[in-house]
């Protein structure tokens, strides 16, 4: 598998600030789980006039601790990478608290790619009633006296998945893009491996110091470490291969044959990577089906 530097290690109290650059604090919120973590890490940028990242569930301790955090300043802004429970619910009761102009992701399923898939859904985990005031797209710039963000559009995870970089300090919050301790999930029909390995080639074209991730620590070496998912990707895409190869055609067995050092509690979200990367492989005639692509379909080699 690719070697990716993974780095699980995050020194945290929950409802401290944490100051992790000249302009940039971390506030993590109380809801770690397998899928977050230590739980989501909500960013402040600027000092006196102030920017939050991705505010996180729509937890009154965390709200309060972001609160606690810019008393005696002034959030002009809330900005979100992308629609799930624990990113984006959070702006609604900050902005009802602070006034702040919601500055980010479009609604949940945005841009999402009508494909030919039996993928289910995936709205389980999504933010469905999160609107911003103003929808951001490709290259868009938020500019202030203190600091300035351009959007980098990056859908994959999520339709509507949105990177910001803060040219001031030229770093990049990836959001869950790229995270910093784990792979990202890309379940369909609103996630899209297609598109999330497009996205990380986009990435590899720029020269970002380093990314903060809502989950896990600071990534170093960016392009390293994106070059490393993307090999992983494609090894995940050669192991499927073989799977077929040997006539393992549905998605449960190919998770037990290819996820051997996972917990099982974790199997049906490698199956819904696994979908993806099939309805890839699908589309691009590397794999067949019949019917549209599903979590039932048996699949065998094009």
């Amino acid at each position: 598998m690719a070697n990716i530097p993974f780095n699980k290690d995050l020194t945290f109290e929950y409802g401290v600030v944490d100051q992790v650059s000249p302009m940039i604090r971390r506030v993590i919120a109380r809801n770690p789980s397998a899928f977050t973590l230590h739980g989501t890490g909500t960013y402040i940028v600027g000092t006196g006039q102030v920017a939050v990242i991705d505010p996180g569930p729509d937890d009154p301790e965390h709200i309060q601790a972001i609160l606690d955090a810019v008393k005696g300043e002034t959030v002009s802004h809330i900005i979100i990478t992308h629609t799930h429970r624990d990113h984006s619910p959070g702006a609604a009761p900050l902005k009802a608290e602070t006034g702040a102009h919601v500055w980010g992701c479009g609604p949940h399923g945005h841009g999402r790619i009508s494909k030919a898939t039996d993928g289910g859904t995936s709205d389980e985990g999504a933010d469905t009633d999160y609107m911003p005031d103003t929808l951001v797209n490709d290259a868009d710039i938020l500019d202030t006296k203190g600091w300035s963000f351009q959007a980098v559009h990056t859908p994959g995870h999520t339709s509507n998945h949105t990177c910001f970089h803060l040219r001031e300090e030229n770093v990049l919050f990836s959001g869950d893009h790229v995270m910093g301790w784990s792979t990202t999930i890309v379940s369909p029909p609103d996630g899209d491996m297609y598109r999330y390995m497009q996205s990380l080639e986009k990435l590899l074209l720029r020269s970002d110091a380093h990314y903060w991730p809502t989950h896990g620590p600071r990534i170093d070496q960016p392009k390293a470490y994106v070059g490393e998912l993307l090999k992983h990707r494609q090894e995940r895409e050669e192991q499927i291969a073989q799977c077929l190869r040997q006539d393992i055609g549905a998605i449960p067995d190919m998770v037990k044959a290819m996820y051997t050092d996972v917990p099982e509690h974790l199997h049906s979200a490698a199956a819904r990577s696994v979908l993806s990367h099939l309805v890839h492989m699908v589309e691009t005639k590397r794999a067949a089906c019949d019917g549209a692509p599903g979590a039932d379909s048996i699949f065998r080699t094009a």
